[in-house]
């Protein structure tokens, strides 16, 4: 049996998983928000995602974008391009959907327990992280690092470390906040193929179990609103359509911009936020706002 998410992780308490700002109460929210709102970004602010990394996924739901990162995870990205490209996401449904945790996807069955005919995955749970890559540290707690590599957020040993490594990197993962794309395994570590899911809310007990490659730029709201369940009783929401932007048609491709994380503005919104949160700052409390046109 395929079992995407090891039980023992979905048994964590709902307390687990609310974000920070939805347990504050009102008036702290508000403050939070006017204290979080810079000025406009400006055009130099931006940065244009390559299109064969970017996911459009057209559900019953909506419109979902998904960046993904090839520099954390390049065998995972690289079956997900080649089975959107196959048409094998197409038509299938969100099967295992839990509020405030996941939405997942991707099986071929449709049932949570099937693959692609291709073979499995080895994990891809951590990546090596080395000073030319282009990792924007958003603040440095007990030793490590937190920050976006791209759109991902990121959690990695602090770089001072790779003085104690023969390959002079360290290591670092993807971290689960809301939107974020991870692959779903059985128990073994390498059996992902096909299946994946899309973050609703944090969930950081996932870290280094579950190789987190992408996140989603547009849509997160499209993803909260897919029908919950386990299993999701019919009728399911599903992938009506699932393209790269690369491969839409240019008369019909959107036009996609995220903010660069290692923008002045996005510098000053990580300011904005840790000042708002003090001890409490998460790296999940951060947005990187997207243009979609």
């Amino acid at each position: 049996m395929r079992l995407p998410i090891v039980s023992a992780v979905v048994l964590l308490t709902a307390a687990a998983v609310v974000p920070a700002a939805q347990a504050a109460p009102k008036a702290k929210r508000a403050k939070a928000a006017v204290a979080t709102a810079p000025a406009d970004p400006r055009e130099s602010d931006w940065r244009t995602p390559a299109p064969d990394t970017v996911m459009v996924i057209d559900s019953t739901k909506g419109r979902i974008l998904v960046e993904l990162i090839p520099e954390v995870a390049p065998a995972h990205v690289a079956r997900l391009q080649e089975l959107t490209r196959e048409g094998v996401y197409d038509r299938r449904t969100f099967f295992r959907v839990i509020d405030r945790f996941m939405a997942q996807t991707g099986d071929p069955e449709d049932t949570g327990q099937g693959a692609s005919s291709k073979p499995n995955l080895k994990a891809e749970f951590t990546f090596r992280r080395d000073q030319a890559l282009p990792f924007v540290v958003a603040a440095s707690p007990a030793g490590t690092e937190v920050g976006f590599l791209k759109s991902l957020p990121v959690v990695s040993q602090a770089l001072s470390w790779n003085t104690m490594t023969s390959d002079k990197k360290v290591a670092a993962w993807g971290t689960y906040c809301p939107g974020v794309l991870g692959m779903a395994r059985d128990d073994a570590p390498d059996s992902a193929n096909s299946q994946f899911f899309l973050m609703r809310q944090p969930y950081p007990s996932l870290d280094k179990r579950y190789t987190a490659f992408g996140r989603v730029i547009s849509g997160l709201e499209v993803v909260r609103d897919i029908k919950t369940g386990e299993p999701v009783p019919d009728p399911q929401d599903e992938m009506t359509k699932v393209r790269l932007l690369s491969d839409i048609p240019a008369a019909e491709r959107p036009k996609v911009r995220v903010i660069d994380p290692n923008s002045p503005w996005f510098r000053g919104q990580i300011a904005a936020v840790r000042r708002a949160k003090g001890a409490d700052f998460s790296v999940c409390d951060l947005d990187l706002p997207v243009s979609v046109q």
